[in-house]
């Protein structure tokens, strides 16, 4: 039985890779004054997305690895030939890519990880691609989101067990690590929202998240949301489900709705399994529920 050892924890972010737009992660285009410093490879992958999903510029943190203050776990995985999900499953896949060319050492990898050799190691050592720093590690991945083959082989694939297959960057060993029932994410309207908002045990129940920067959130604010700041994403996104519990309803707040839909998508990846992203922001929150809240 194959170990995976640097499978993350649920709570550290994952760095996705193998899709056209993997997911559509944090866009720097959307925030010009985003420190460029800190970006650089959070989704340095997006040119592995399949075309069929539209792609956001990506936001990255140089610094930021998937198993940040989380040890690495070695784990086995049961052979499992037959999903329990069907078609609505998400997986949880590592991978380590060769050039085409270097059909010798895939099959020297082969017979090592046939050895017992972990393919996170391997991928450390040997891959092509930018998740290697990561000991290969994509994250969580549904259907549409890779490139065909590769989405074929990996959804195909029991668990724990390495296979190969053959991609236009080159080929790949990959290992589904886990799997699970599809999450949520969609948007609620400000109307619905403020509904919610009337029940005092919504408060106490939801976890509420405002991503906007503090001078923003001085200006306009709502109750019982914690401040997120995207800025300082370095500094609260390794420790999301550490402060966050996963399986609670969660709601992503910003000014307008854009930004809070991209940081739920992220947080989609991170294991949260019902993001609820507020449409329009606390801009249309004040002009369309509540005109005592400020605009600006």
């Amino acid at each position: 039985m194959l170990r995976a050892t640097h499978f993350p924890p649920i709570a550290s972010p994952t760095l996705l890779v193998l899709r056209k737009c993997f997911i559509p992660f944090l866009s720097i285009s959307s925030f010009p004054s985003y420190p460029l410093h800190k970006l650089s490879s959070f989704s340095a992958f997006h040119s592995f997305f399949s075309p069929s999903r539209p792609s956001l510029p990506s936001l990255s943190l140089t610094q930021l690895s998937p198993m940040l203050g989380h040890p690495h776990l070695r784990l086995s995985a049961s052979f499992n030939s037959e999903s329990s999900y069907g078609d609505n499953r998400e997986i949880l896949v590592q991978h380590l890519l060769l050039k085409e060319d270097d059909q010798k050492l895939l099959l020297e990898l082969q017979q090592r990880i046939a050895g017992g050799e972990d393919l996170s190691d391997l991928a450390v050592e040997y891959s092509i691609c930018p998740s290697k720093q990561e000991g290969g590690m994509l994250g969580w991945v549904r259907k549409g989101q890779m490139v065909p083959e590769f989405e074929e082989a990996a959804f195909c694939a029991p668990l724990n067990k390495v296979v190969k297959c053959k991609t236009n960057f080159g080929w790949h060993l990959l290992q589904v690590l886990s799997e699970r029932e599809e999450s949520l994410l969609k948007d609620i309207q400000p109307e619905e929202f403020h509904a919610k908002m009337q029940d005092p045990s919504f408060i106490e129940e939801a976890q509420l998240i405002d991503v906007r920067e503090p001078e923003e959130v001085s200006q306009a604010s709502l109750p019982g949301f914690q401040v997120l700041p995207l800025r300082q994403f370095g500094s609260w996104g390794p420790e999301i489900t550490s402060k966050f519990d996963p399986t609670k309803d969660t709601y992503v707040l910003c000014h307008h709705g854009m930004r809070s839909l991209q940081v739920a998508k992220w947080l989609q990846t991170q294991g949260f399994r019902k993001i609820f992203n507020i449409s329009g922001g606390i801009h249309a929150y004040a002009t369309k529920v509540d005109p005592s809240v400020p605009t600006y």
